[in-house]
């Protein structure tokens, strides 16, 4: 295995304090959308928002069967 010299050294160093950044800045991120998630829509986690995201997918689909449900009726009626 080859020794690192001195600018082997410094480029790891360099590399690290790199990710260390992308870590922090991710996390901040992470934060923010969590605080997003229980402001805007009463999660705390990503799990309850996940629930939550599936329970609202089900009324939607529930919403876009009585509207075509609704649709058909109309046109039955107003067909006539």
């Amino acid at each position: 295995m080859k020794e690192l010299d001195e600018q082997d050294l410094l480029d790891l160093k360099s590399e690290i304090d790199d990710a260390k950044e992308k870590v922090s800045e991710l996390k901040g991120q992470k934060t923010v959308l969590l605080n997003q998630l229980k402001t805007d829509y009463g999660c705390k986690t990503i799990e309850e928002a996940e629930k939550k995201l599936r329970t609202m997918k089900k009324e939607i689909e529930s919403l876009d069967e009585q509207i075509e449900d609704g649709l058909k009726e109309l046109e039955e009626k107003y067909e006539k």
